[in-house]
């Protein structure tokens, strides 16, 4: 059986990077199927990057995931219960995700995962979304992203 990976960290809704991919692995895991080594950090790096943008808890936006609401019902919730950032705010959040890892505080972090992973001459995986993607089998750059 192969391996069921949350959607692209490229993938978008209502504008926002990664939102998607961080409800993905909430639904994936309430139905047994997010790979284990996945489990220890939900809502942490950037699923709590993304809660803290919002201005919402996980275990509150995992709780909405989990009764059942759309991708765009769970960002209407935090819209009303937390922030609702303005295009220009989403634009530096998707900025700022898209370069992460590249020449900033996680660089090193990047360079380490990827010698960890036997990747360290890959110089296509120049940003920590860029290592998701590969990692999970996609090409870098997200390409094959989903836009709502």
């Amino acid at each position: 059986m192969s391996a069921t990976f949350p959607r692209s960290p490229h993938d978008r809704e209502g504008g926002l990077l990664y939102f998607p991919r961080m409800l993905d692995k909430i639904r994936l895991k309430q139905r047994g199927e997010l790979p284990e080594d996945y489990h220890a950090n939900l809502g942490k790096g950037f699923d709590q990057t993304c809660c803290d943008f919002l201005e919402v808890a996980y275990e509150e936006l995992a709780a909405q995931v989990e009764s059942g609401l759309s991708d765009e019902e769970v960002l209407q919730w935090c819209a009303r219960c937390g922030h609702h950032p303005t295009e220009a705010q989403i634009v530096i959040w998707n900025e700022y995700l898209r370069k992460c890892g590249w020449n900033d505080r996680l660089a090193e972090r990047l360079r380490t995962r990827l010698e960890g992973l036997g990747l360290a001459g890959r110089s296509d995986i120049q940003t920590m979304l860029d290592l998701i993607e590969v990692d999970e089998g996609r090409p870098p750059g997200g390409s094959g992203a989903r836009v709502v």
